[in-house]
């Protein structure tokens, strides 16, 4: 299973290998920002190096609102972080399901992420990662998260194009339980491609997208262990960096 980590965008390897990862997670620039994606430093020694790459979409991305002066720029900003990460090797980007207005009908976003698939170029999959809160959100249920698939699955060429990576935290703080995620999930989605391996610090159902080390926040460890068993997927730990070794160290003596 290979087991690795978000870090600090530059010199992407060697904070990998100070971790121990063989799978690697980054942005490509400024996280709450909508400026194009830049290449950071040190990223040519990823090629050949073994380590496997994924690039997370900036935050600020929300391709299901109905708002146009996020969604346009948002599908803007996600085609050119899709080149960008097709550039460096990566495997794939990682983008969070998004929400729609207050007032809106859930389906509207349903549809704005159809449009997505039938419209921007993905040269490297896209996997909508479920959110931890927002009675609005996309991807914070899983009955929403069906719904999107429904709605997604007559889309050309959909299997090339997209996939899904399922966060513990996220699951736990929207009120999902873990024990029995993954079985859910893929009776949705037929798959899980990655999996974001992190403790909460907050409770169960709270909504609070606050990651923990492992074994450190309220999760029990054992589900976050039968994740991560059950998943089968590549996982990425994206806790507080000073205990980021721990943990991967953790879950390689225990997987």
């Amino acid at each position: 299973m290979r087991i690795g980590a978000h870090v600090d965008q530059n010199n992407p390897l060697d904070n990998a290998r100070a971790v121990g990862a063989d799978v690697v997670q980054f942005f490509l620039g400024d996280p709450q920002g909508w400026k194009k994606p830049v290449l950071p430093e040190g990223v040519e020694a990823l090629k050949g190096s073994g380590v496997d790459v994924y690039v997370h979409a900036p935050y600020t991305i929300n391709v299901a609102t109905s708002n146009n002066r996020i969604r346009i720029p948002s599908r803007k900003n996600l085609t050119q972080q899709l080149e960008a990460a097709a550039s460096i090797g990566a495997k794939a980007l990682i983008v969070h399901g998004g929400h729609v207005l207050k007032d809106d009908d859930p389906e509207t976003g349903f549809e704005n992420w159809r449009k997505v698939f039938e419209r921007v170029e993905c040269p490297i999959p896209v996997y909508i990662e479920n959110t931890a809160g927002g009675g609005n959100a996309m991807a914070r249920r899983f009955d929403r998260i069906s719904r999107l698939w429904e709605v997604l699955s007559g889309v050309p060429g959909l299997e090339s194009k997209l996939g899904f990576c399922l966060d513990t935290c996220h699951a736990h703080a929207a009120g999902e339980e873990l024990v029995d995620a993954v079985d859910r999930i893929k009776a949705i989605t037929g798959r899980i491609d990655l999996v974001h391996c992190n403790d909460s610090r907050d409770s169960f159902g709270s909504g609070a997208d606050r990651h923990a080390n492992l074994g450190s926040g309220s999760i029990d460890p054992e589900l976050i262990l039968g994740v991560v068993r059950a998943a089968g997927a590549p996982v990425v730990v994206e806790t507080p960096a000073e205990g980021q070794a721990d943990d991967i160290s953790w879950l390689r003596s225990q997987l």
